[in-house]
């Protein structure tokens, strides 16, 4: 079976992108899961080079095309965006703008049929907004240009997994957001992600929103009215779901793989866990859109960008996995 095609985007030029990227591509492994091409600057990545003398020569394409052709080196696609001179660690507007066009060419070539996944470097929010998109990141823009409303954000890290009903908003937004349909529609979009891995058993977790899940109401309503009834019904359905469980205890009883995924009622309660146990193996994955994304689990690092210090395991681990779900999808 033919490798799958990854479009891997740069990023924000003046944060760790570069250099993650120029350090995965370095790694053979990279290569023995998929056909890489870079969506971003040719100049810049070959720039890295000289820090990372392993990574392979650059070749500038003009059409994702020319991909099939290339040996020997990692074809590169800019879609007529030329990134500003490299100023490791500075906001740039410009080097934002580049960023989301470089993700809007991705997204584009994957609706297309024309790339089999994409996985992103980090971008960063202010600069984006700067150079005038609206958009809160990555996620929220990707799910509009595709027509997503019902998408979900998680965090993969091994047999670690976190479905979030809600992702980057307010707090008490997303207190706001705690009902029944969103909760058993989350349910539902992460049994699909399991079945898509192919795993033998898909047994879920709900998290409670409240200390000690409510413990019957005496620490709010919300385990009781909303919650529960989510996990009963999907369970109706056939989907091996339980809860809802104290957030103290759930995600340790999921890292002793009681449980295959924990859906998460908001950002924090999901993230600092994944984080504390996997900082540098997880990978951000957009679920319930209907192209493959994963991307690294960090952002831009201004602080460490352009001191060779940044690490590259999130990239390898969002490469793997956006490699086994294209597999699967194939299969």
């Amino acid at each position: 079976m033919m490798k799958p095609l990854l479009a891997i985007t740069m990023g924000d030029v003046n944060g760790i992108g570069p250099e993650i990227l120029a350090k995965t591509l370095a790694r053979p492994a990279t290569w023995g899961q998929c056909r890489p091409v870079v969506i971003g600057d040719a100049a810049i990545l070959e720039a890295m080079r000289g820090d990372v003398p392993d990574c392979p020569p650059t070749q500038p394409i003009g059409d994702i095309a020319e991909a099939a052709s290339i040996s020997g080196a990692c074809p590169v696609l800019d879609g007529g965006f030329r990134a500003p001179a490299r100023q490791a660690g500075t906001l740039n507007p410009e080097a934002g703008r580049c960023a989301i066009e470089w993700l809007t060419l991705a997204v584009r070539l994957a609706q297309e049929g024309r790339i089999d996944g994409i996985v992103t470097c980090p971008i960063n929010k202010e600069g984006m907004h700067r150079a005038g998109y609206a958009c809160s990141g990555h996620t929220d823009y990707i799910a509009e240009m595709t027509g997503s409303p019902d998408y979900r954000m998680c965090v993969f890290a091994g047999p670690m997994r976190v479905v979030h009903i809600t992702a980057h908003c307010a707090l008490r937004d997303a207190l706001h957001a705690v009902e029944h349909e969103r909760i058993s529609t989350t349910i539902r979009i992460a049994d699909e992600a399991l079945r898509r891995l192919g795993l033998p058993r898909r047994k879920i977790a709900v998290a409670g929103l409240n200390p000690h899940a409510g413990e019957a109401g005496a620490f709010g309503d919300e385990d009781t009215l909303a919650i529960a009834p989510s996990v009963a019904e999907c369970r109706a359905e056939g989907i091996d779901c339980s809860g809802p469980y104290p957030a103290d205890t759930v995600f340790r009883r999921m890292n002793e793989n009681e449980f295959d995924l924990v859906v998460a009622m908001y950002h924090d309660q999901g993230h600092i866990p994944m984080k504390l146990i996997a900082m540098d193996e997880g990978v951000n994955v957009t679920l319930g859109i209907p192209i493959i994304r994963t991307s690294v689990d960090h952002g831009t690092a201004y602080d460490i960008a352009g001191t060779g210090r940044a690490r590259e395991y999130s990239l390898c681990a969002a490469i793997a996995l956006a490699a086994e779900f294209a597999a699967r999808r194939d299969s």
